[in-house]
């Protein structure tokens, strides 16, 4: 069993909390995602996992045991850094045995492991190469075959997408999610992509300024966001929000006093018959199978997804409601209410 668990975990730099009071429970084989933008502390979270940082006050434990002291090495882990970290003068095949070698395994072991997680990864014909020879997308194959051939309990990637130009991080999300879940490794990938987010997670911890502010599978997390922070940060576009009443009520919403309306910009139907909220077009954006209509209404900025036939002019005129089941009320704290 290779479940994480984190219990009040706290980090602070120089009088500054990074984390405060983490709680996090991670299943046996399951594919967790820290999400959140640059400075939330997802990262330190994750090296604080590895044994790379540690913790002010709190615990981790990994299949129940208490990593409390516990070096990088003790713990059974591998990681993949962002950077990859491969070795120029060494071999594919000496880079993806290195922590094989660490470990002082038998060399008949390590050749065995080196050929299975570089056919894992479809490189098994570059072993003799060196890092300067390979492309971006080669190099991000070692560092995961150097991290799988340790055959780890808790697999933990950093960010491992984001030097990969837009298709090749495409065909390798797929591949990284189809390969995890053949080989049941537990996993904590941290992003601040919401489309890798969304696309691989099991489960996802948004987090923000060293909190989980949620932690649920993808769907609930786009559908019901816990917080204001939640919908305006996952989706893309974002969610509306509307705090004027009239504006609420014109798209045939009941107005809730000091309360703000939260919709998907999907959720938002157009028609041309002069009936509901009356919007002016003034950026279309063609998405292919979609357009994507901004609009303002006072000092509100709304955006409306739509099918992409018919085709909406800029400066046309709209008229809007709000799909009942895509409707989500906050409170002044930023909170979903039930």
């Amino acid at each position: 069993m290779s479940s994480i668990s984190l219990r009040g975990v706290r980090k602070t730099f120089k009088g500054h909390e990074a984390l405060q009071a983490i709680d996090l429970e991670v299943q046996d084989r399951e594919f967790c995602v820290l999400l959140g933008p640059s400075g939330c502390g997802k990262t330190t979270l994750m090296r604080i996992i590895a044994g790379l940082e540690t913790e002010t006050a709190g615990e981790v434990a990994i299949g129940g045991r208490s990593m409390k002291g516990l070096a990088p090495r003790d713990r059974n882990i591998a990681m993949v850094f962002q950077n990859y970290a491969v070795f120029p003068h060494m071999t594919i095949g000496e880079n993806i045995g290195f922590g094989l070698r660490m470990r002082k395994a038998p060399e008949a072991k390590v050749q065995q492991q080196v050929l299975r997680a570089a056919s894992m990864m479809h490189i098994e014909h570059l072993l003799e190469r060196y890092a300067g020879q390979l492309s971006g997308g080669q190099r991000q194959r070692v560092a995961v075959a150097r991290a799988l051939a340790v055959e780890p309990d808790v697999l933990l990637m950093d960010e491992p997408l984001s030097n990969l130009d837009a298709l090749l991080r495409l065909e390798m999300r797929a591949e990284l999610k189809g390969l995890l879940r053949e080989l049941n490794t537990t996993t904590i990938y941290v992003t601040h992509d919401q489309t890798e987010a969304m696309s691989m997670a099991d489960r996802i911890a948004v987090m923000y300024g060293g909190h989980i502010v949620q932690y649920e599978v993808p769907a609930v997390v786009y559908n019901h966001p816990a917080t204001r922070f939640v919908g305006g940060f996952i989706g893309n576009p974002p969610m509306n929000f509307i705090t004027d009443a009239a504006t609420q009520a014109a798209l045939g919403c009941t107005p809730r006093p000091g309360l703000t309306l939260g919709i998907r910009p999907e959720e938002l139907q157009a028609s041309a018959a002069p009936s509901g909220l009356a919007v002016q077009a003034r950026v279309v954006e063609m998405l292919g199978a979609s357009q994507q209509v901004t609009t303002r209404v006072g000092e509100e900025l709304l955006r409306i997804s739509l099918a992409a036939q018919p085709s909406v002019r800029p400066g046309q005129t709209l008229y809007l409601h709000a799909q009942p089941s895509g409707v989500r009320w906050y409170d002044t704290e930023g909170h979903l209410l039930a």
